[in-house]
């Protein structure tokens, strides 16, 4: 059992506590039972598992199925545990993953999807990931500048659902749109001053949501590339909504619209 916080495997783990280690180390954190049994289910490359001994005796199958498929286990005292997770009040297993093993997205056959642009709120990336998956979308782009797709927040609000979104940071987030408009995809922008709401769009074509900065919106050269631009009509006291509130606001629309073709 470790128990010393000088351990080499413990300091490599609270390094991933910030972004620049996670870069250079190619790993990330997956905190919690939830997030190991999504990786482990979705087979996501797992580096090593962490946990402490209550832990192992209340989940053997996990456990069990942990040791097959990462390269490493250990068990850790609680003091360790508490040491390597971001979380206040960790529920007794930490793992490492390998960094961005996403799912590929396929933009010929997609029909619904969400680009972000300089998003940075992992809370909100998260919700955005955990909504996009609910609706069946077909993938999720991500503009270089936002929050860290694998943020210990990201995952853990997304759900466990950030293993089954096809999903990918952008390095030219106006570029990629371009080019899934050759294809025939429609790129939807969400801005306060569009004439039209959200609901005077035919989502029944292959479409791709555009949300920006939960500040400042989008940028005017990102927002200019759109085929149309919505909003979300709400009461003048209101300056604006949850990024993950518009989001689903505009899934379902879509969604509801697609299946009463």
């Amino acid at each position: 059992m470790l128990t010393s916080l000088q351990n080499p495997l413990v300091k490599q783990m609270r390094k991933l506590h910030r972004a620049k280690e996670r870069s250079e180390q190619g790993l990330f954190l997956l905190e919690g039972t939830h997030l190991l049994q999504e990786a482990s289910t979705a087979n996501y490359p797992i580096h090593t598992v962490c946990c402490t001994a209550e832990w192992q005796a209340h989940y053997p199958e996990l456990w069990e199925q942990a040791t097959q498929q990462a390269q490493r286990t250990e068990l850790v005292s609680s003091e360790v545990l508490q040491a390597i997770a971001t979380t206040v009040n960790p529920d007794g297993v930490v793992a490492l993953a390998q960094r961005r093993r996403l799912k590929p997205i396929q933009p010929q056959s997609l029909q619904l999807g969400v680009a972000l642009e300089t998003l940075q709120d992992p809370g909100n990336l998260g919700t955005v990931i955990r909504t996009a998956a609910a609706v069946s979308a077909d993938g999720l782009w991500l503009s270089q500048g936002s929050v860290d797709l694998d943020h210990p927040k990201v995952l853990r609000a997304s759900a466990g659902q950030w293993f089954r979104l096809p999903m990918q940071v952008s390095t030219d987030l106006v570029g990629d749109l371009q080019a899934l408009q050759t294809k025939g995809i429609q790129i939807v922008a969400t801005l306060p001053t569009a004439d039209r709401t959200y609901w005077q769009v035919d989502f029944t074509r292959p479409t791709v949501i555009l949300l920006g900065n939960e500040g400042a919106g989008l940028s005017a050269a990102t927002a200019a590339i759109a085929d149309l631009s919505v909003r979300i009509p709400q009461a003048p006291t209101v300056e604006s909504l949850n990024v993950g509130i518009a989001a689903a606001l505009l899934f379902y629309e879509a969604r509801r619209q697609q299946e009463m073709q």
